[in-house]
Order: structure tokens, then sequence, then C-alpha cells
């Protein structure tokens, strides 16, 4: 995917299904590099404000990235994983430096509109 189309993402706020907290207001939908089936939503600044870390670090199945999982501040559900070693081939490969992902079952996305709530907003790399 060229930086072209990640220019053509729409920015997205992502919420907690369970508790409607308003995880990320910089969101994209997404597609797991490993597995290109699996939707997530994923952004690239920290939402250290809305979730933390729990449990422990481990490796993923399809390839050496580490992740660990995160969970919502608010109420405590987990609502995705971070990438906190990427894997050489998948940091070799079309990637858009996201490396916060959500799962799509347990978040909503909400298109995020300019200043003048007309427009959505477009993804800017």
């Amino acid at each position: 995917m060229s930086t072209l189309t990640f220019k053509n993402k729409l920015v997205n706020l992502l919420c907690c299904k369970f508790c409607d907290n308003v995880l990320c207001a910089r969101g994209m939908k997404a597609v797991l590099l490993a597995d290109t089936d699996v939707e997530l939503y994923s952004t690239d600044i920290p939402p250290t404000r809305a979730v933390d870390f729990v449990g422990n670090c481990y490796l993923t199945e399809s390839c050496k990235c580490k992740i660990k999982d995160i969970a919502c501040l608010k109420c405590g559900n987990a609502v995705g994983y971070h990438v906190v070693v990427p894997c050489k081939p998948c940091l070799l490969s079309c990637n858009n430096g996201h490396f916060w992902m959500f799962h799509s079952q347990v978040i909503y996305a909400v298109n995020r509109l300019d200043s003048s709530g007309k427009h959505i907003i477009k993804l800017s790399m």
C-alpha cells in the first residue's frame, strides 16, 4: 500500500463498545499484515490516557513481532494490543507506522469531522 493510499484513509474516533470511552482520536481502518482477512483499527499515536497495558508481552503465531495487550482504562476490557517490537519482515513490508491495534469486535469507529462539522477528515502522512 503506497503512502498515497494511506492518505485516502478516513480518520476515526475509536470508542470502546463496552463503555463508550473514546480510546483514540486518530484511528484508521486496517488489516493485519500477517493475515489480511483480519480487520482491525490502528493508530500511530499512543493512546496513553485511554488504555493501559495488561498481561505480559508475547510473540505472535504468524511472525516474530513482540506484542502486549491493552485494555480500556474506564471499564478494564481488553480492546487491542501494541506492537512493542515489530519483527524485521513486518517492518520491511508496507506498513504505516501504526503499532497500536484495536480489535474491531470490541470498538466502534466514528468518522471525524473538521472544525466546520461538514467534512470528514482524511489521514495526512
